[in-house]
């Protein structure tokens, strides 16, 4: 049996675990985290990628576990309403569409049920190096152990260290988009009932959501700005940029500020595109972010994670042992699809892509009707 290590035990990396052991291999997923990662924004799933969900029985599930908004209201930097629609959210699109928001976590969560038991967990470790040879690659461990597989395949998001290893420095692929974004959850201070608050200012806003019955709130603050120098670990030294950015912003921001500094789950990151011309290399490949992150600001990073997961692993699955014939036609299928959903990002800056682009995009690819 085949075997694939696969780093990151996100949806991308899940996902093909999941596929991959369906297609006959033995995956691992190694992931630096003590267990799948908590927290978290809500993402959604959308066109195509709700069909690879249904064919892994958890289409049913995901639409239960979806968010329940009413609606949203917009503000100034002051807090005074500009306007309302409970026709659609920001965060998930019209509210008569089929396409499915939910929390990163609880997918997440559905996601690691299935494939547990499927495939071998190496929680809390890394990889530090990779050595490929014709018939295989030797993975070098943060404690030092190695082992060695017939495939790595990168599903650890943004900052890859399997890209960074197998394609050289993260400047050559990161495209900044001029922003950065923040997210954490705490307590749902102003009391909203199934509502999303957004509050826009000079180069800064926020958006504010419930949920868990209305229990928790989920945050996201972001700023313009082009590339900053900071340490994308230190947690400190980013909620001193958030607040910063954002103290001259009314309404509720002291307290969302103040939250902020205690948040358990608090995650920071700029707003960046991965673009690179080949998302393999010999036996190493790459999916979702690692290969292809089309930013918050598409809406489609969590669809393109859950497709190119199921298109490579039934591309790997059906090449017969010629892995280089399988990885081109991978590189082919979902070319055209991620070049459409990351431009998403940048059609139409500050306001988002229009609802025929979104359309055209989210079903740009095609299932065989039997499975890749």
């Amino acid at each position: 049996m085949r075997t694939v290590l696969i780093s990151g035990a996100s949806v991308a990396g899940l996902t093909l675990a999941y596929w991959l052991r369906e297609r006959g291999f033995e995956p691992t997923v190694v992931e630096r985290a003590p267990a799948p990662r908590p927290g978290g924004q809500a993402v959604d799933v959308r066109g195509v990628a709700l069909d690879v969900l249904d064919r892994m029985g958890l289409l049913e599930k995901a639409r239960t576990a979806r968010t329940r908004m009413r609606g949203m209201s917009m503000h100034d930097g002051d807090g005074n309403e500009l306007w309302r629609s409970t026709e659609m959210t920001y965060s998930g699109g019209r509210m008569d569409s089929g396409d499915i928001e939910l929390l990163r976590e609880d997918l997440t969560a559905m996601l690691h049920r299935a494939v547990e038991g499927r495939a071998a967990f190496l929680f809390g470790t890394s990889l530090t190096a990779l050595d490929q040879r014709p018939d295989g690659v030797t993975a070098v461990f943060a404690d030092g152990t190695r082992r060695t597989f017939d495939h790595v395949v990168g599903a650890d998001g943004l900052h890859s260290g399997v890209r960074r290893l197998a394609f050289g420095p993260e400047p050559d692929h990161l495209h900044h988009l001029g922003a950065y974004v923040a997210v954490f959850s705490t307590d749902n201070f102003p009391g909203l009932d199934n509502w999303q608050v957004w509050s826009q200012g000079e180069g800064a806003s926020y958006c504010l959501y419930p949920v868990r019955d209305n229990t928790e709130l989920r945050a996201t603050l972001g700023f313009m700005s082009g590339p900053l120098d900071y340490d994308h670990r230190d947690t400190e030294q980013q909620r001193t940029l958030l607040a910063a950015r954002l103290s001259a912003l009314g309404g509720d921001t002291p307290k969302l500020l103040e939250a902020m500094r205690t948040a358990p789950d608090f995650y920071y990151d700029a707003m960046a595109q991965v673009r690179m011309d080949h998302w393999t290399r010999g036996r190493v490949a790459l999916v979702g972010d690692a290969g292809y992150c089309s930013s918050p600001l598409s809406g489609q990073g969590t669809s393109l994670a859950l497709t190119g997961a199921y298109v490579l692993a039934g591309e790997l699955g059906r090449g017969a042992g010629d892995f280089a014939a399988a990885f081109a036609r991978y590189e082919r299928r979902m070319r055209p699809f991620v070049t459409l959903n990351q431009a998403l990002a940048t059609e139409n800056p500050g306001h988002g892509a229009s609802e025929e682009s979104l359309e055209r995009a989210k079903n740009a690819l095609e299932l065989d009707a039997e499975g890749e």
